[in-house]
């Protein structure tokens, strides 16, 4: 979230969303209350009272859920401005996309308000050279996109395809699937997966 300053303080005593947001992305990357608790050293009891809004987490708590989660503490923290409050779950200003930074290079901005919906819209930019590994992943669901610039080559199962600007793609997650950049241009795509995979 660029050019704001957070008061986490106020906003964990004001914001029963921090909970859902937490719940939101714990669901979506596949791990349990269980997991986050050996993670963090939180009871199983605290972090669903949490994730309910019925308790208000420490700073010191939500930084150990963030690491837990792979994320900083900015992103339980969707800002919306005064006027556009009732839009929050609906609209995402450019100016407060979620982001994930992976090891790779490879940034990934939600478009999607929150992980709540049956699907979300990322946009992802790849660094030249960048890939998501040299080994193939699968999971649950559908996901599909189209290259806005640069060069995305994508395997699915034993298929390699090199996409260029203005191609799209679709398929079954649930295909051994990677991808990378081999271009010294970065590459930008605009992703949809369903249901959120973070």
């Amino acid at each position: 979230m660029t050019g704001q300053t957070v008061d986490v303080e106020e906003l964990l005593g004001a914001d029963e969303r921090v909970g859902f947001e937490i719940r939101d992305l714990r669901k979506a990357k596949g791990m349990t209350l269980t997991d986050v608790s050996g993670a963090t050293g939180l009871s199983v009891g605290y972090l669903s009272q949490i994730e309910r809004g019925v308790s208000s987490p420490s700073v010191k708590a939500l930084h150990a859920i963030s690491r837990s989660l792979g994320v900083t503490i900015s992103w339980f923290f969707s800002p919306a401005a005064e006027e556009e409050e009732h839009l929050r779950d609906v609209v995402v200003r450019k100016r407060n996309r979620r982001t994930l930074t992976f090891k790779s290079g490879i940034t990934d901005e939600l478009l999607s308000p929150n992980l709540r919906r049956q699907i979300e819209l990322l946009r992802c930019v790849f660094p030249p050279g960048s890939a998501s590994g040299d080994d193939s992943y699968f999971h649950q669901g559908e996901e599909a996109g189209i290259v806005i610039s640069g060069v995305l080559r994508l395997w699915i199962d034993e298929d390699e395809v090199l996409l260029r600007a203005g191609d799209s793609f679709a398929f079954e997650s649930d295909k051994p699937h990677r991808y990378d950049n081999p271009s010294k241009e970065e590459t930008i795509v605009i992703w949809a997966v369903t249901p959120p995979s973070y």
